[in-house]
């Protein structure tokens, strides 16, 4: 006897989620809720200006300590607890599928690939090159300051907000202070690879789509921009770059590509050091 044919299964059409344009991803870890991801944006943004514009400050009037120090140890404190978030979330998941996870499938710790075949192909991280080119042009010309000031008419007190600097380290009272160079490693370990890049790039970049639909990169370039909330006027720009990192990352299903354009920072940040602490930079 001829069986009918077997009606879809309701739960079907949740493979629809999982496309970006006429490709089906069957990578994507488990998606979060719109409620998730801001509750996450949550635990690790509010505490950033709380440590900056609060304990710095204190931190540095009890003990002495230059103001500059006290901030660059407040924020790889911050930084520090995302890790610690990311890692949490990250052992959560596996828990709940049973540990048939590897961490590097979790935030797509690989190399990129292409998205009609899914091969794997190293070459592809040479988007790295025009995806700086394009964050230079945005947040080194005027583009970014014309976005910063279209921010400060609607909210004019972000004007007043003290932006914490990287620069408040360049002062001739650490030339020769050579354990400045492992702490500032820290913090670009941190800031580069383990917290912040890790928390908005390597968890949240791949788990959005559930929420957002076709355009998670729009909005994971959103919530990594507004995560800067002790640099208000600069997040308009940080969110068009993050909106250029995580659409690329997410067309070739790979972290690396954001989280390497992230840190090219580094490089800056530890040559101004090593400037300072040798004396080179006055």
């Amino acid at each position: 006897m001829n069986l009918p044919p077997r009606p879809e299964s309701r739960d079907q059409p949740l493979a629809t989620k999982t496309e970006i344009g006429s490709d089906t991803d069957r990578e994507r870890p488990p998606q979060l809720s719109l409620a998730a991801i801001l509750a996450i944006w949550c635990a690790a943004a509010i505490p950033m200006p709380v440590l900056a514009f609060a304990v710095a400050p204190a931190l540095a009037e009890r003990t002495g300590m230059m103001p500059g120090i006290a901030l660059l140890l407040c924020m790889i404190a911050g930084m520090m607890w995302q890790f610690v978030l990311a890692i949490c979330l990250l052992q959560r998941e596996r828990r709940l599928a049973g540990g048939r996870t590897h961490w590097r499938d979790q935030v797509w710790w690989r190399s990129p690939a292409e998205p009609g075949t899914g091969r794997r192909r190293p070459v592809l991280l040479l988007w790295v090159i025009p995806i700086l080119g394009a964050t230079f042009l945005i947040e080194a010309t005027g583009i970014g300051e014309l976005l910063a000031r279209w921010l400060e008419l609607l909210v004019p007190a972000l004007g007043d907000v003290p932006v914490p600097d990287i620069k408040q380290l360049v002062d001739p009272a650490l030339h020769g202070a050579w354990w400045l160079i492992p702490v500032m490693l820290t913090a670009c370990l941190f800031n580069y690879a383990l917290g912040e890049a890790l928390l908005f790039h390597g968890y949240l970049m791949p788990r959005m789509q559930g929420a957002f639909g076709r355009f998670d990169w729009v909005w994971n370039g959103v919530v990594f921009g507004g995560y800067h909330l002790i640099r208000p006027l600069t997040i308009p720009s940080i969110m068009l770059t993050g909106m250029i990192w995580a659409y690329v990352s997410i067309r070739y299903r790979s972290s690396q590509i954001a989280i390497y354009t992230h840190a090219v920072d580094a490089l800056f940040v530890m040559g101004l050091t090593i400037g300072v602490v040798t004396g080179a930079l006055p």
